[in-house]
């Protein structure tokens, strides 16, 4: 059971559809509308983590909403993490110590991203490597119509530090040689990391706009996750509020 103890429930079912009202108004004085929002839901989740050096797999569980006005919320048994895009605020929530802690989320820098169509600079030295992107196609999850999507980096490369030849020291009159660079102990080599990409495979839901299954592979491992959407409804608007009785901590510094 999930620290927070809410369920995918509705309490505001019935209410006239608001969205929908606006859409025919705007349809039928012609007026250009707007985006739609996302549509809102609340899934629950469950998380499978295989570590690269064996073992038995470990387990665990989550649950994610979302509202239509953006609002987001991702449940674990200990903490849960609130993100509003419009207040451009996150609310962290310690289920254990029963705290609240409120910072601020960074803004998307506009026009970091190139367009599809501009050709990729290959990689400098000691920088990661473009990711590439693979249409999946379509598929059906457990009923549900999803878009797949697989996103690889490819290993990083360290870059290669330069040679220090030794150069030649004059000797002070009176004072021993200094030792030559041979007799120095070398330092220990790094040990070196397996070159394996990090793949990452996403799983969408046509309807929700929301991930159904996720897998995650790496040097460390695999991670796999599925969730399952339980609720189509809108939140209720205490699902992104801070709950009685937990105390408002600042931020670190």
């Amino acid at each position: 059971m999930l620290g927070s103890g809410l369920m995918c429930v509705n309490s505001r079912a019935g209410l006239p559809n608001i969205r929908q009202s606006r859409a025919k108004l705007i349809a039928a004085v012609g007026e250009s509308a707007t985006p739609p929002p996302l549509p809102p839901f609340c899934s629950d989740c469950a998380t499978k983590t295989q570590s690269a050096g064996g073992g038995a797999p470990t387990q665990s569980g989550s649950r994610v909403w979302r509202a239509s006005d953006g609002k987001y919320r991702l449940d674990t048994p200990k903490i849960s993490i609130i993100s509003d895009p419009r207040s451009q605020q996150a609310i962290v929530l310690d289920h254990l110590k029963k705290e609240a802690m409120i910072i601020p989320m960074a803004p998307k820098a506009p026009g970091m991203a190139a367009p599809p169509s501009a050709p990729q600079v290959p990689a400098a030295q000691g920088q990661a490597a473009p990711v590439k992107v693979e249409d999946l196609g379509k598929s059906m999850i457990e009923g549900h119509e999803v878009e797949g999507k697989r996103f690889t980096l490819p290993p990083f490369s360290p870059p290669k530090m330069p040679a220090m030849p030794g150069a030649p020291q004059a000797k002070a009159p009176g004072l021993p040689a200094a030792p030559s660079l041979s007799s120095v102990p070398k330092a220990p080599a790094v040990p070196t990391l397996p070159k394996v990409p990090s793949v990452t495979e996403i799983w969408t839901s046509t309807k929700l706009k929301t991930p159904v299954l996720t897998k995650v592979a790496t040097a460390a491992g695999e991670q796999t996750t599925y969730c399952k959407p339980m609720s189509t409804d809108e939140p209720h608007p205490s699902v992104f509020q801070i709950p009685q009785g937990y105390k408002l901590k600042p931020p670190k510094a």
